[in-house]
């Protein structure tokens, strides 16, 4: 991490768990620990956004919290802006619903969904925007370890919605900051 800070204002390291992070602080006192999403940092402390567009991150669960906090916090330590709407799943959709304007104001949406993974389908067929599903292992039954929601996701009918691996939130952080940072330089340039 050391060596890599040299050459980058913020490094980032992911499933980093509490004893390893007191021997990374050990040696990198400044190391920040965000523990619900098992990340350790170095990076400036009230980081300010710097890049283009809105990322808005929803757990359908507090179960799939850790999943959800990877995403927001890898997000953020790159930059960008994110609004959080957790446990807004579908067993009680008024609590989504509630949340509309939250939805047709992000850029981009990332849905982090166990059990049946029926989220991100529904919210991609609220909005406009692009939607990354993350399916997570958490659940129970014929939850098989977010393969049944992984599936789901992966047979949506609801268009726009791109899926990663399970408990992969730091992969949808990154896609999302992707499509930001390419629809901001498109707009910049003037590129339909």
């Amino acid at each position: 991490m050391q060596a890599l800070r040299q050459r980058h204002p913020v490094v980032m390291a992911t499933r980093i768990e509490p004893d390893v992070y007191e021997q990374v602080r050990s040696h990198l006192p400044e190391a920040l620990y965000y523990e619900s999403a098992r990340i350790c940092a170095l990076a400036p402390l009230n980081l300010v956004p710097w890049q283009p567009g809105t990322l808005g991150i929803l757990s359908a669960g507090t179960a799939d919290l850790p999943v959800a906090e990877e995403a927001a916090i890898t997000a953020e330590l790159s930059g960008f802006r994110v609004q959080r709407l957790w446990d807004v799943g579908i067993a009680g959709l008024h609590r989504l619903l509630k949340h509309r304007d939250v939805l047709y104001q992000a850029d981009v949406l990332v849905v982090v969904a166990g059990m049946e993974g029926a989220l991100p389908s529904v919210v991609a067929g609220l909005v406009d925007c692009p939607v990354i599903a993350v399916p997570t292992s958490i659940g129970y039954g014929a939850s098989f370890n977010g393969l049944a929601p992984l599936l789901t996701m992966l047979n949506s009918c609801a268009a726009g919605i791109g899926v990663v691996n399970i408990d992969n939130g730091f992969g949808a952080a990154i896609l999302a900051g992707q499509i930001l940072r390419t629809a901001g330089r498109l707009s910049q340039s003037g590129s339909h």
